[in-house]
């Protein structure tokens, strides 16, 4: 772990509020002592109020964080005695997905929680929902437009990158002439750019860490472990790893095994338990992983019970839910990881 009394430390090396605890107001029965206006906004809670239905789109859940995105929201909404989920099957189509929440819309669902396939491609349906008086929902990939949604709830990307460069440097800031690579997702998706972005600024602060390769794979565990052998192959000596998906870092991992090397340190990405699992054994190179908290989907229920219910997010002052909820991508390694086992999902 990062020295905690060290400014850096304080500031990377400990996990935040996430999207999650924020939103902890919205199921609380306690009362609000500091709610005594007449005209305040009343802020959701637990109780059962007003019935809604909210309508789920994702898309298909072929990768361990999407299964645990569609298991968050159904789990969530199953705790609200008022609401009614009505949930799609999910499909990485397009055209399929748009169909899928063209028949919500139709059903005139009280609100709409997406997760596009592609955001830009389903923003005229997120348009076509809010001018249907249906308030969206937008999870994780956002809309073009931001008239598609009334709130945004997703994962801090820069920040999974910034995290993870912080807490290897500081692992490796007395390490002469330090080496790093990076095992990154799909290039053609912003969300990598970003993670890539966020780990190099802050790797700017390590004067003596290098970054000297980088291989691009694509969120499956076959193309980490491809992926994985062709880094191990090209560099013969390198101080640490950082792997932006615990799912592909499943293949990363067998191809670090089959290759006998354990003269690194690695740092994954998103949260699988499987993940957590091995940096609690301590028994690898896996040492830490960088939260993508699939809890933003029980935000997202949390937010649309709100608003299908007209009412606000108890702790905040405002009167209505806040347009945009990014989650904090906290690090969890061996001193934190019995904290986060509860969300680690297969």
């Amino acid at each position: 772990m990062p020295d905690l009394t060290s400014r850096r430390g304080l500031l990377f090396g400990t996990a935040a509020v996430s999207a999650g605890a924020l939103l902890a107001g919205c199921t609380s029965n306690e009362k609000d002592e500091g709610n005594t206006g007449s005209s305040q906004q009343p802020a959701a809670d637990g109780k059962p109020g007003k019935a809604v239905t909210i309508g789920f789109a994702g898309p298909q859940a072929d990768h361990g964080w999407l299964n645990a995105i569609n298991e968050q929201a159904r789990a969530r909404a199953g705790k609200y005695a008022d609401v009614t989920l009505d949930i799609t099957e999910g499909s990485n189509d397009t055209a399929t997905q748009i169909g899928q929440i063209e028949t919500l819309i139709n059903k005139k669902v009280d609100v709409l929680v997406i997760l596009p396939a592609d955001g830009a491609a389903l923003t005229q349906t997120g348009l076509k929902a809010m001018r249907a008086g249906i308030p969206v929902v937008n999870l994780d990939r956002v809309f073009s437009s931001p008239q598609a949604f009334r709130c945004w709830v997703g994962g801090d990307n820069y920040g999974m990158g910034l995290n993870a460069g912080h807490y290897i440097g500081e692992k490796l800031k007395d390490t002469p002439d330090a080496k790093v690579v990076e095992l990154a997702g799909l290039d053609n998706l912003e969300l990598t750019r970003q993670r890539t972005k966020g780990f190099d600024d802050a790797l700017k602060n390590y004067p003596n860490i290098k970054k000297v390769a980088r291989q691009a794979a694509d969120f499956t565990v076959e193309s980490g472990q491809a992926k994985m052998a062709q880094l191990l192959q090209a560099q013969s000596a390198f101080d640490a790893l950082w792997n932006h998906d615990d799912d592909q870092g499943v293949g990363a991992l067998r191809a670090i095994d089959q290759a006998g090397r354990d003269d690194f340190l690695m740092v994954g990405g998103a949260g699988a338990l499987s993940a957590f699992e091995a940096i609690k054994a301590d028994d690898g190179v896996l040492k830490a992983t960088v939260l993508y908290p699939p809890t933003m989907a029980a935000s997202a229920i949390d937010l649309a019970r709100a608003l299908g219910q007209g009412k606000g997010v108890s702790g905040l002052a405002e009167f209505e839910i806040p347009s945009q909820v990014t989650a904090y991508s906290a690090v969890v390694d061996k001193s934190n990881v019995d904290q986060y086992m509860p969300i680690g999902f297969d």
